[in-house]
């Protein structure tokens, strides 16, 4: 009776023993005990909640901390938040890749070379990781590119060069090119892994600079309008290469569509059925029009197709040539998507183009022109 009143505790005393004090932690992920999830020789990311305690305990002091109000909230809400999102904490891995800016050519050469440490999206512990290219401001399908997906690695090597045509100094000044590495999922969604972007006036015209950077999350919800310049808050149509040759020994004007860029969308599938159409006007009848293939589903044609103008170089001089691109509809009426005219009455880089071809006669002359309402039919012009 003694030693049983002795040894006799509270329903209170006995619910207390092994309770640790201090703050509730997150449970740590299981692949925090199963390193054989990650795919090595990438180091796994630290336990969660020395995270925390490193931002409780040093606020900033040490490389592992933050600094007083960043990152912190001011609420406990923003705590929650820190502690339960995955996109903070967790490491997204790097991207490798170079670019070089061709000015004679208006082209951007972009090399994907290879990724490390990608943070595993499949339940295999993998990914099958691609890298889509948009140019900001004014991403569309017409300016994204995207490699080839790679199977099951968190370490892939692509090698691949992506090229952007079309693009002029002006453009190096100030558009962004971000990279976003995606995971491909076939039966739902792509998912978004991380991206990098990279101020594209800090590239230097024919230097090959060559980039390692850490993926981020970035938030995806953002003003469209937002420090774009008012020409980007105009619809876009697109650019084209144009190449303009007058040949002396057989008296005619060699006229060569090459290639558009950039075009705009005019199918409900985000894409158009491009083709081209060229007239040398005043109109000399069935001669002086010609129209080039159609391209199925793209808004970045490759052309290379020439035509051919009887003409004298005195009649050329008063003609002007009228360019226009269209999307085809099977069916119904095309729609126009921009045009261009050249020759005597035109101005800025058009009469250039013109005015050069004059003079360098025998020479191809190859110039990017942009698109504008020129040469609509008259139910698409603007009152």
């Amino acid at each position: 009776q003694t030693l049983r009143s002795r040894v006799k505790i509270s329903m209170q005393e006995h619910f207390a023993i092994n309770v640790c004090p201090g703050p509730i932690l997150p449970i740590p992920q299981i692949s925090d005990f199963f390193p054989r999830f990650h795919d090595y020789p990438c180091t796994p990311p630290p336990p969660r909640e020395k995270k925390i305690l490193k931002e409780e305990t040093f606020n900033g002091e040490t490389g592992g901390g933050y600094k007083d109000g960043e990152r912190r909230g001011e609420n406990e809400g923003d705590k929650e938040e820190l502690i339960d999102s995955d996109d903070e904490d967790t490491y997204l891995g790097t991207l490798e890749f170079s670019l070089l800016f061709d000015q004679e050519n208006n082209c951007l050469h972009c090399t994907i070379h290879k990724a490390k440490g990608l943070k595993a999206m499949d339940s295999n512990g993998l990914a099958d990781p691609y890298v889509k290219l948009h140019l900001l401001p004014g991403a569309s399908k017409a300016n994204k590119l995207r490699t080839k997906t790679l199977k099951n690695t968190l370490n892939p090597v692509w090698n691949e060069t992506l090229v952007y045509h079309g693009i002029t100094a002006a453009d190096m000044t100030t558009k962004t090119l971000r990279l976003c590495v995606c995971d491909m999922d076939r039966l739902g969604r792509n998912e978004f892994i991380g991206e990098v972007r990279v101020a594209l006036k800090k590239l230097k015209e024919g230097e090959n600079k060559r980039y390692n950077m850490g993926l981020e999350r970035i938030a995806q919800v953002r003003s469209k309008t937002e420090n774009q310049p008012k020409d980007f808050l105009c619809p876009q149509r697109g650019r084209i290469l144009v190449s303009l040759c007058y040949n002396t020994e057989k008296g005619c004007l060699l006229v060569g569509i090459i290639r558009c860029a950039h075009l705009a969308a005019m199918d409900s599938n985000g894409y158009s059925d491009p083709f081209v159409k060229i007239v040398l006007q005043p109109d000399m009848g069935k001669k002086s029009k010609y129209k080039t293939s159609v391209k199925k589903k793209t808004l970045n044609p490759e052309f290379n197709e020439e035509f051919s103008y009887e003409v004298s170089l005195d009649q050329l001089a008063k003609k002007t040539l009228e360019i226009t691109v269209w999307d085809y509809d099977l069916g119904m009426s095309n729609d126009f998507i921009g045009g261009v005219e050249l020759g005597i009455n035109a101005s800025g880089q058009r009469l250039r183009h013109w005015f050069e071809c004059l003079k360098n006669k025998g020479k191809k002359v190859e110039y990017w022109h942009t698109l504008t309402q020129q040469g609509a039919p008259s139910s698409d012009k603007p009152d």
